[in-house]
């Protein structure tokens, strides 16, 4: 399985640690992410994670910015994506059961280093429960 990672400069540490996570359990990784911590523009990397999504380049996407919200608004822009803002690994878990995301948005200044690796791990194991859940995910694209 692939996963495609972006993320902005207050991403950076949570970018590798989530990829050591993600390689260790066998994932190969396209890293779209910046790897330092000079001030660079989210949707930069927002738009490739989500096109490789879209595109399906990668099965999943990762995307990492101060709050997750701009990153998330920026995925969510294109066609067939499902970008969800977690914070916590319960609402992964949710996203992936009754929405079907296919990017979660973490927001590295809101979550801990080790709260970020249970958000990834539990969305990327979790799957889409389909049934009443398949026709409201249906209505979402315009």
């Amino acid at each position: 399985m692939k996963i495609s990672i972006g993320n902005d400069h207050a991403g950076t540490d949570y970018k590798k640690a989530i990829i050591t996570l993600l390689e260790t359990q066998g994932y190969e990784i396209i890293n779209h992410g910046t790897d330092t911590t000079d001030s660079v523009d989210y949707p930069d990397f927002g738009h490739l994670v989500a096109t490789d999504v879209e595109t399906r380049k990668s099965d999943f996407g990762i995307v990492i910015c101060g709050s997750g919200n701009g990153i998330a608004m920026t995925a969510n822009k294109h066609q067939g994506i499902r970008c969800a803002l977690c914070w916590t690994k319960e609402i992964a878990l949710l996203a992936r059961q009754h929405n079907n995301a296919n990017i979660v948005s973490i927001p590295a200044r809101f979550t801990s280093m080790e709260q970020a690796v249970e958000i990834v791990d539990t969305f990327i194991n979790t799957s889409f429960d389909g049934g009443r859940h398949e026709n409201r995910v249906n209505k979402i694209s315009c």
